[in-house]
This record gives structure tokens, C-alpha cells and sequence, in this order.
């Protein structure tokens, strides 16, 4: 065996304790005392031909390698034991020993082995004829027909390979490298196979030649077949440690977690995997991510000049469509623009392959030079690079999947805007990095026109609207202001360094630009923005101060001339809540606080299963009380108990006077996560039940995703004990929280809702529909029953019972209406059918 390099220059790795000059001296030292030991006497008995027949044999042996790379460092294992086992029986001793030195000196300076190596090998060969020359002179090693003297020559040959695989060893760990435990399985496995097997065909060759001369005539046959026999053993070597190769780079990757840099990671492991000198990723912009070029190699290079250029020569070969595999420029083959790259890059080969990403361009992957001197890269290397593709591509895609989930965390979904979350990080971010002398300004704008288009146009429009407003903030803020979207119908601006002064000058421009018609479902629509403006630090050094201050001077906004500025007297405006909160028992009592009805059918046969109940109130001075404002008024003070219990009691009452008329309808009523914390919730509602005459089965409880996941709901037994009564539970507004259908297994759940925003663009995205149609189906293999909300044509309807959805609730059906409409609206647009097998009452339907 070999220590294997090229003769070209390399420059001394950073971390080798000794360069290769000071080793090859070590082992020319240790080569002149070996021989002193072994061969004591001079030479004698010299005969040429026997001699020159040994040195082609060594020759024609070193020159069928396997290579083995460790960093820059390569060893090369041959079938030398055959022409060693020839020497020590024709020519002995010294002469062994010079036959060997000028049989592989021959075939490394036909390789081009650089000069250093060439001294150590040939000083390692010295060393191993040596010992194997000293074992022989130990044990009996006599007349060739002795089946001792067999045994004598083979364990002679082993030890020479035996003492010369640690001095290989020790020159890779002396240089830099550190082979551990692999190289030692690369060496035994030959020493233990094929050295015995080289050393019979020696023995047989030997024995035949002391018969007759002509037995070279079979001999070189069988010695040609042991080399190729050799060399196919070295082609399935390598084969294996290339599907090895493969196999450790897919644990590698399976293992890159979700907080570190993953490109980093896989770049890193191709390098280490194919052993190279540097290893370049370029990933195309994505989401809000710019283009990227990540880039491993020795010294710590973070960047080099080609792979990030789109018009580069490699780039393009290798993103060629219909590129079958990667692509094999080196510099012996290269025309001169590929030469030009390749000196671009400083590097004699390159391996590039495209990387599908989820941005719909390709990315681009290349591999410079092979770390060894010896080995470059193959055909098997290509192959092995487009089998580790597989597992680049689906990295990289799991990678921009976690992206798309901490994009879609800190991003509204419909205008692409940052959210309140992300609003927040932002100003904390602004306002820390200079605690003292930063500024910033807020403008909170909220939409004046978009409740009423929802309640007359519908959520589509109002969604159409909401983008028209956001495109008209993005055009007309200044181009280092953040523009954020916040719940509802409400904007966020956030300019950095403005004064309190000059962010009222910009909030004005943008109500101004903003101020403009706009064709929204086929009507020419006015936008209009009301606008609360705070400023840094004059009205808090924190983003939820700064966010609840721009709330209070938006509500000023609202009587005012359109924008107004934080005042602490604005404060005073609060006592609207405070006045609300006070008088939200007596309204329950005087019947402002009403409930409306909103049906739900069947999908496929119309019957009318349920209706939502929601609430109203009707403020004698404030008038209409969004039902977002006082609920969370409620949850605040600790009064949503009783609110829900009064909205439970209206639901149940009406769901009596159906039961009165022998008719089955049931009624749903959502419940606040507050509510579930409550300890006395289970028998509120069984008190409700009971008061009122109605079987659990016709009632459905409502729940946000984020109640039934929370750890101290899920912990307790609240769900169980409300399902023990025989109602039912619903997951409302499904696909908007953070919980899995999967969790859903641990929970007393029965149905889910699909969200309204998901169905909402069902007609007009396939992405939308994608999603409805992996809830319905998801859904169904947990036995859950699904509703679709936000049902407001034909197509959508006819879209979702083709997916198989359970109900349908929307405009389409009917809009929420209050009791006394919702009985006309039965009267004109319903008929009753007889009960269903097993029921015990009748069912109402929805007419054609």
C-alpha cells in the first residue's frame, strides 16, 4: 500500500503538524535502519533477468489501485503481495527489496506522484520487504515444495503489509488527516482477502517456473487475472463506498433540525461526502428572503466568484432544461469559456446539478475539485451527486416549508402584509437598538366602508377591497416604512426616525393618496381610511404601548376630522368601554342583547340540521355594538359566563318551540375559551337542558381551535364531561389556529368547520380548494363530520358536496336573521319531511 498524491502544487493544510518533506525524511531514516537489520551482508548472487522480470511484475501490480481519500490524503492499496511473493523466492533479500523500489518508483512517476510521497512510499517498501525478508529468516522457509516453507512466505507477506499500514496511518494523521476507524476497515479487508490470495498464485507461479521456463506461458495469464481480478474488486470497493457515501449523507440530512441553517448543513455534508475542496448552493429568492449563496470549503470560504452569476457558463450548462443529470466540467476537456469559469472559480473540475426549490426557479448546486490529489471526479461521482439530489431537493423544500410556516406565522394571509405579531418584533427591534435616541412613528388606519360591503357584498368583496387598500398604502408610504395588516378591517404603518410632527404630515399624505374609487365587484367603491397616529418616544418606548395608544387615538379619529394624534385625554374615550361593560347585565335583562339564526343544510339532500346562533347588541345610544367588541368586553371583565349563558338560554328556547312542533332542529352556540376554564360550565349547560326540555344530541358547542389545544383544557376533563351530556362539540373556524387534525384523535370532537377564508376563494383558487379538500378528507378518516361556512354561490356548493363536506352554511343558504324573520324565511323557503328511521321527530328541508 501507498500513500497516494498527484504531483501538483497544494498549499499545507491549516492544522497539519508535520509537511511532507519532514515525513518522508522520517522514513528514509527509518528505511536505512530496517535495512541495515534485515539485509546485514552485501548483495550477492545477482541475476538480471529473474530481476528484471520482479520489477515489471511490481510494475505491472502498483499500476491497478484502490484509492481510499481521507481530506487531501489518499491511499493506494495494489495486489503487490503476487510480485513481492515471486521476489522473495527469485531474487531474496536485498535484491527483493531494490526490485521493489524500482518497480513501484517507475509506476508512481508514471502516475505523476508528487516528489515527497514518492520518498515515504518507496521508503515504506523498503521497510515491508524488510520485515517480511526478517520473518523469513525466523521461521522455516526451505525448499519450495515444503507446505512449511508455504506457510513461512505467506506469513511473511502479511507482516510486511501488516507493518506497512500503520506507517501509511501515521503519515495521513501526521499530515492532517484523521482516518479513525474507516481506514482500518479499508485495510483489513484487503490484508485478510486478497493478500492470501496473491501470495497461492505466487506460490504457484514459482513452483511452475522451477518445472519449466514455459510455465510463464500460464503463469501470465493467471497473473493478469488476479490484477483484473483486483480491479474489479477495487470498482465494487468503491461502487460500495459511494452507496455508503449516499447512505451517510441522507442521515445527515434527515438529522438537520428545524432552528439551524439548513443550506449550510447540506452544502457542508456534500463536501465532506464527496471529499471536496468547496461546495456552493444558490437559492432564488423566496417569499421575503433575497437570492442566497451558500458556500463550504476549507479555510473558511463563505463565498467565491461564479455560481451566484446567472449568466456563468457552468450555471447555465447545469440549468440547461432537460439536464438529465449533473454536469462534468474539467479542465483537461473544457473549451476556453469553461476554462475561464473554471480559473474564475481556481479550480481544475466542477460538479453542477439544479435543485428544485419551492420559488419555481431552479437553484443551482456545484462541487469544486475532489480534496485528494489522486482520485477525481467520475462517472460514479455524478451518479452519486444526482442520488444525493433526491435528498437535497427534498431538504431544501422542507427547509422553505418551515420558512413558509414562520412567513405565514408573522404575515396576514390575504394581503401578504406583516401582521400585529410581526408589527410588534419590528418597533421592539427599532426602539431597542437605540434606546435613547431613536424615533419612530405608528399610523393605525382602519378601513370606514368595510362592514357594511360585507353585509351587502359579501366577504369577496370586502377581501377585494381590503387588497386595494393594502396596494395603495405599499405605493404611497415611503420606502422605509413598514406597512402591516392588522385584524379586520385595520392598517398599520410603521416609519422609522419620524418625529410625532412629521409622522402626522405622512399619515395625512396617506389618508390623501388612500382617498380614492376603486371597481370592487363591479361597483366603483370609495376608500376611505380613518387614522390614529403615536410617536416614539413621546407616547411610549414599547410596542404594546405605542399599539394600545394608536387604538385609543384611532376611536378619536373616528369623530374627528379622520386623523388624530394620542392625547392622554383621549384616555377619557375608554369610558365608552368602561359604560358598556357596566351595563352589560341590564342589557341582557332588557332584551338588547338579542340572538340571530343562521341555518345549516345538509350537503346532499337540503334537510336543514342545525342553525348557528349569534349574537347582538343593539346600544340605545352607541347603536350597534360589534359582536368582536363586547365579547371580548366580556372575557375581560369576567362576565362572558353570564352572556353565554343568556345567548345559550334564547338558543334553547327556540329550539323548544321547534320541539313543541314536532320538529328536530338543532341548535349551535360558540363557546368562549374563557368559558372552558369556568369550573361550573358542565353544569350550567346541563341546567340549561334540563330547564328547557331539550335532549343533549340538539345542541352543538362551538370552539375555537385555540381553547381545545390549550394545555389546561386539554388537561382537564371539561370536554369529556361535556360530551357525557350527550351534545355535541364543533371545532369552529378550522385551518386559522395552530392545531392538527391529528390532535383531534386525543379530543371528544365531532365535527369540525372549515374556516370561511378557505372556502370563501374556492371558485377561484385551486390552492383553496386543495386545502377544503384535505380537511374533508382528513376529516373523514378520523369519523368527523365536516361544515363549511362561508357558502355564498352554486359553484362553491357544488365544489364541496363533490368533496363530500357533511354542511353547508353561507349567504347562499341564508344570511343570520333574527327570530321573527327566521320564521317567514322557513314559511317560504322550507318543507317538512316525515322523521328519519329511528328519529323521533320531523325534519324540515330546504325547497328547490
Amino acid at each position: 500500500m501507498t500513500l497516494a498524491s498527484r504531483a501538483r502544487a497544494t498549499p499545507r493544510r491549516a492544522g497539519a503538524l508535520l509537511p511532507l518533506g519532514v515525513i518522508a525524511a522520517a522514513g528514509v531514516v527509518l528505511a536505512a535502519g530496517a535495512g541495515v537489520l534485515a539485509f546485514p551482508a552485501a548483495p550477492t548472487d545477482f541475476r538480471l533477468v529473474p530481476f528484471v522480470l520482479v520489477v515489471a511484475a511490481f510494475f505491472a501490480t502498483d499500476m491497478v489501485s484502490l484509492h481510499v481519500e481521507f481530506r487531501r490524503q489518499t491511499w493506494a492499496w495494489s495486489v503487490s503481495e503476487l510480485a513481492l511473493t515471486i521476489a522473495l523466492v527469485e531474487v531474496g533479500g536485498v535484491w527483493a527489496a531494490a526490485a521493489r523500489v524500482v518497480g513501484l518508483g517507475a509506476s508512481m512517476v508514471y502516475q505523476r506522484y508528487a516528489g515527497a510521497k514518492v520518498v515515504y512510499n518507496l521508503a515504506v517498501a523498503v521497510i515491508e520487504v524488510a520485515a517480511a525478508v526478517t520473518v523469513l529468516r525466523l521461521l522455516p522457509f526451505g525448499a519450495l515444495d515444503d507446505p512449511l516453507s508455504w506457510l513461512s512466505l505467506l506469513a511473511a507477506v502479511l507482516v510486511a503489509d501488516l507493518v506497512g499500514a500503520p506507517l501509511v496511518v501515521a503519515a495521513i494523521r501526521l499530515s492532517g488527516g484523521n482516518p479513525g476507524r474507516r481506514l482500518w476497515k479499508e485495510l483489513l479487508l484487503p490484508i485478510g482477502v486478497v493478500a492470501p490470495f496473491a501470495v497461492c498464485v505466487g506460490l504457484v507461479a514459482t513452483l511452475l517456473n522451477d518445472r519449466t521456463h514455459w510455465a510463464v506461458v500460464l503463469i501470465a495469464p493467471a497473473a493478469v487475472a488476479v490484477i483484473l481480478l483486483f480491479r474489479r474488486f477495487a470498482e465494487v470497493s468503491r461502487a460500495g463506498q459511494a452507496l455508503e457515501r449516499i447512505y451517510d449523507f441522507a442521515r445527515q440530512v434527515e438529522q438537520i433540525r428545524p432552528d439551524t441553517d439548513g443550506p449550510l448543513q447540506i452544502v457542508q455534508a456534500v463536501k465532506e461526502l464527496l471529499n471536496a475542496d468547496k461546495v456552493a448552493l444558490w437559492l432564488p429568492p423566496y417569499l421575503d428572503e433575497p437570492p442566497r449563496l451558500v458556500v463550504a470549503g476549507d479555510g473558511g470560504v463563505t463565498w467565491y466568484d461564479g455560481p451566484a452569476d446567472p449568466e456563468d457558463v457552468l450555471r447555465q450548462r447545469a440549468l440547461t432544461p432537460g439536464s438529465a443529470e449533473p454536469v462534468l466540467v474539467a479542465a483537461a476537456r473544457a473549451d476556453a469559456a469553461e476554462a475561464a469559469a473554471l480559473a474564475r472559480r481556481g479550480a481544475q473540475e466542477v460538479l453542477g446539478a439544479p435543485v428544485a426549490t419551492a420559488a419555481g426557479e431552479p437553484g443551482y448546486l456545484e462541487v469544486c475539485d475532489r480534496r485528494s490529489d489522486v482520485v477525481s471526479f467520475s462517472g460514479s461521482d455524478r451518479s452519486a451527486l444526482d442520488s444525493m439530489l433526491t435528498h437535497v431537493n427534498a431538504a431544501i423544500r422542507q427547509q422553505q416549508l418551515l420558512t413558509q410556516i414562520r412567513y405565514d406565522a408573522d404575515h396576514d394571509r390575504l394581503t401578504g402584509l406583516p401582521n400585529r405579531q410581526r408589527l410588534a418584533v419590528e418597533i421592539d427591534q427599532l426602539l431597542e437598538a437605540d434606546p435613547v435616541g431613536a424615533r419612530a412613528g405608528l399610523v393605525l388606519a382602519a378601513l370606514g366602508n368595510h362592514t357594511e360591503i360585507v353585509d351587502t357584498l359579501g366577504h369577496a368583496a370586502a377581501d377585494e377591497l381590503l387588497l386595494v387598500t393594502a396596494g395603495l398604502l405599499r405605493e404611497h408610504a415611503p420606502p422605509d416604512a413598514l406597512v402591516a395588516r392588522m385584524e379586520g378591517e385595520q392598517f398599520a404603518v410603521l416609519l422609522p426616525g419620524l418625529s410625532l410632527a412629521a409622522t402626522e404630515r405622512a399619515a395625512r399624505r396617506l389618508r390623501e393618496a388612500a382617498s380614492t374609487r376603486a371597481r370592487v365587484a363591479g361597483l366603483d367603491l370609495e376608500v376611505t381610511l380613518t387614522i390614529g397616529v403615536v410617536a416614539a418616544p413621546v407616547h411610549g418606548s414599547d410596542s404594546g404601548t405605542l399599539m394600545q395608544r394608536a387604538d385609543v387615538a384611532l376611536l378619536a379619529a373616528t369623530d374627528s376630522s379622520g386623523v388624530a394624534s394620542y392625547h392622554q385625554v383621549l384616555d377619557q374615550q375608554s369610558l365608552r368601554r368602561l359604560q358598556l361593560g357596566t351595563e352589560l347585565e341590564q342589557a341582557m335583562a332588557d332584551g338588547q342583547i338579542s340572538v340571530v339564526f343562521q341555518p345549516i343544510i345538509d350537503a346532499r339532500t337540503s334537510d336543514i340540521v342545525s342553525v348557528e346562533t349569534l349574537v347582538r347588541w343593539a346600544h340605545p345610544r352607541f347603536g350597534a355594538i360589534p359582536p368582536d367588541e363586547f365579547i371580548h368586553l366580556a372575557e375581560q371583565i369576567g362576565r362572558i359566563g353570564p352572556l353565554t349563558d343568556h345567548v345559550l338560554d334564547l338558543a334553547l328556547a327556540r329550539c323548544r318551540r321547534w320541539l313543541d312542533q314536532d320538529i328536530g332542529l338543532s341548535v349551535a352556540v360558540n363557546l368562549s375559551a374563557r368559558c372552558l376554564a369556568e369550573p361550573d360550565l358542565v353544569e350550567r349547560v346541563q341546567r340549561a337542558l334540563r330547564r328547557h326540555g331539550v335532549p343533549g344530541e340538539l345542541l352543538i358547542l362551538e370552539l375555537t381551535e385555540g381553547s381545545v389545544v390549550d394545555d389546561s383544557v386539554r388537561s382537564s376533563t371539561v370536554l369529556e364531561d361535556l360530551h357525557a351530556l350527550g351534545l355535541r362539540l364543533s371545532m369552529d373556524d378550522f385551518g386559522t389556529g395552530y392545531s392538527s387534525l391529528s390532535q383531534l384523535r386525543q379530543l371528544p370532537i365531532d365535527e369540525v368547520k372549515i374556516d370561511k377564508s378557505f372556502v370563501l376563494g374556492m371558485s377561484t383558487s385551486q390552492g383553496e380548494s386543495f386545502i377544503a379538500r384535505s380537511i374533508i378528507e382528513l376529516a373523514h378518516n378520523l369519523g368527523l363530520r365536516v361544515v363549511a361556512e362561508g357558502v355564498e354561490d352554486e359553484l362553491t356548493r357544488k365544489l364541496l358536496t363533490e368533496m363530500g363536506c357533511d354542511k353547508l352554511q353561507g349567504f347562499l343558504v341564508s344570511r343570520p336573521l333574527p327570530d321573527e324573520r327566521l320564521e317567514s324565511w322557513l314559511l317560504a323557503r322550507t318543507g317538512v319531511r316525515s322523521a328519519a328511521p329511528g328519529a323521533q321527530h320531523r325534519r324540515l328541508f330546504v325547497r328547490a
